[in-house]
């Protein structure tokens, strides 16, 4: 079968190319890929190419396929796996493998598994470690969004705290405590706040950070308030830009004691010092932004961590329980994490997406990999109506859903898009 995808041969090179799926072996399975969320993994591979821990030092020869946060159905399942999968089935798949110890993960060591692409192979080792999860909510695009979810969902579940005099790490957040969010309304913070709000374990106060009102305001407008407190939590948007003496301001919400968790959504030196300065007896940090300065440095108390017994984790994705939790959660409607997408595209959009994604503003890049269509704000919509019949119908959709995307959508845009090739 031939699938099209967009390939990484090296440092800032992806191609969209047409090529020959091999015939699945007994142990794989095929596959349809319809949706991607594109991720600022992906562009940090395309930047680093094989100097990417994850990227094979031969890609310049055996190009791999980008894309990790994708969903689709399985086409054809190989013998050995036939008493799990079957056809039609719907999936997700958790890139995190740790296959043996190796870091090789699809949508950046493989030549024919990854989330930009029509169609795929599925090797033996992502069933293997149990990581082709079926998915069973009805939009692809919230399975694309089950890997994000999941990164942030394993943030909250790594963190931890102590008791004096026993070496004991109780994992989790500290229930009913002081929690901060810093530099939180992108799109992974949006997710977090979706999450802590709704989930089994909740701090009593949450304080959620950033420097620009606009994006605050959106992010009050999805997760208010109201939401949060019948759900038992105090919730306090912030902007810190425009509060005088911001530090000393979020300490005196929490009464002077400090915060029991903070979350850091941004590698900003002096984000990462007010958080460990924010920090109360036992404060848990968890630097949850990955940087692409390899050399990132900030200052921390280590007066503090010896007598107040503050610490510091950092997560740079989930596990396969995590991303179970997600499918769940999304599946049963607990959580809907639709507001993270500002921009939708067709598998032609992804390769200038890709590499310019950190100057995109928004939040996630929305990738559907069997139609044709640039990268598309869905904020522009009502504005680009008049000039495609395809935009009035969506542009419809998405307003009479406050501007946020949905099953609905993706069904008219699926329908109705022209196709890739």
């Amino acid at each position: 079968m031939k699938t099209k995808a967009v390939r990484l041969y090296g440092k800032n090179d992806l191609r969209l190319e047409e090529f020959e799926l091999p015939g699945i072996r007994e142990d794989e399975i095929l596959a349809k890929v319809v949706s991607d969320s594109i991720c600022m993994s992906s562009y940090k591979a395309a930047q680093q190419g094989a100097d990417h821990k994850r990227v094979p030092n031969d890609a310049a020869t055996n190009p791999i396929i980008i894309g990790h946060e994708f969903c689709g159905e399985i086409i054809e399942v190989g013998k050995k796996w036939q008493s799990q999968f079957r056809a039609g089935m719907k999936f997700s798949i958790q890139p995190a493998l740790n296959y043996k110890g190796s870091l090789d993960a699809p949508g950046y060591s493989y030549r024919y598994i990854g989330g930009d692409a029509t169609y795929i192979v599925i090797p033996n080792e992502v069933m293997e470690m149990n990581c082709l999860l079926e998915y069973t909510g009805d939009a692809f695009f919230l399975g694309s969004l089950a890997e994000p979810m999941s990164c942030v969902i394993g943030a909250f579940h790594a963190s931890y705290h102590t008791r004096n005099g026993v070496y004991i790490h109780e994992m989790g957040i500290k229930e009913g405590g002081n929690m901060a969010i810093l530099a939180g309304v992108g799109p992974m913070g949006l997710a977090a706040i979706n999450y802590i709000i709704h989930s089994p374990r909740k701090p009593g106060l949450i304080v959620v950070t950033d420097i620009d009102d606009a994006r605050l305001q959106r992010a009050a407008s999805l997760y208010t308030v109201d939401e949060a407190a019948k759900n038992g939590i105090k919730l306090i948007y912030l902007n810190t830009k425009d509060t005088p003496d911001a530090e000393n301001h979020l300490k005196g919400l929490t009464g002077g004691k400090g915060f029991d968790d903070v979350l850091v959504f941004a590698p900003v030196k002096p984000v990462v010092e007010m958080a460990d300065r924010l920090l109360g007896l036992d404060g848990c940090l968890n630097f949850f932004a990955g940087p692409s300065d390899t050399g990132f440095k900030a200052e921390l108390n280590f007066y503090n961590v010896h007598y107040a017994f503050t610490h510091i984790v950092g997560t740079s994705g989930g596990n396969t329980d995590d991303m179970i939790e997600a499918l769940k959660m999304m599946s049963a409607g607990t959580v809907n994490p639709a507001a993270m997408i500002t921009h939708i595209g067709g598998l032609n959009a992804v390769i200038e997406t890709t590499k310019n994604l950190p100057h995109i503003p928004g939040g996630k890049k929305l990738i559907y990999t069997h139609i044709n269509l640039d990268l598309l704000a869905l904020n522009e919509l009502e504005q680009k109506s008049k000039e495609n019949p395809l935009f009035a119908g969506l542009s419809k959709i998405v307003t009479a859903n406050d501007g946020i995307w949905s099953a609905e959508a993706e069904r008219y845009l699926l329908t109705n898009a022209p196709k890739i090739g």
